[in-house]
């Protein structure tokens, strides 16, 4: 029997954070594992700490292969009005796969964190992956293949 743990220390991480003042702490990491524009494929893994830090408000618009690697994942589907509805979560060993008609929704780690594996798989002609809310769930941000891995390797500003 093969017995692995996930090494996170074998990838670069880029952290993201929320503004001030947001409704919901913003806070995880983020890696990319690979891409492919022409295929229309990107691979990521997505990092929170136990603190009850988020992804901002987000819908997929990719189909997207999800798998709990350590921790948990926690969802809240966020309606029009802002409020969060429809709690779940998976646990380390999970596998979902998501259409690109997702309602937004809130993402975060359980109580020890979490790690998880996202493979999308855009369909637009813009590769479109996710698009970002605000509070008032107005579309702030389209992040498509080409803006996550600019993002990616951007350097990041000093703290």
């Amino acid at each position: 029997m093969i017995n692995s743990t996930f090494d996170a220390s074998r990838f670069r991480w880029k952290e993201v954070t929320g503004r001030p003042g947001s409704t919901h702490k913003i806070h995880h990491d983020y890696t990319i594992l690979g891409y492919d524009r022409e295929a229309a494929t990107l691979d990521m893994i997505v990092r929170w700490q136990g603190d009850g830090g988020h992804c901002p408000i987000h819908r997929h618009a990719a189909v997207t292969s999800v798998i709990v690697l350590e921790g948990e994942q926690h969802l809240w589907d966020v309606e029009s009005d802002g409020s969060t509805t429809n709690h779940r979560f998976r646990r380390a060993g999970d596998y979902a796969l998501t259409g690109n008609d997702q309602k937004p929704h809130l993402e975060r780690g359980g109580a020890e964190g979490g790690v998880v594996y996202f493979g999308a798989r855009p369909d637009s002609p813009s590769h479109l992956l996710y698009e970002i809310y605000d509070a008032t769930m107005q579309v702030v941000a389209e992040i498509t293949i080409d803006s996550l891995v600019a993002d990616f390797y951007a350097e990041q500003a000093p703290a």
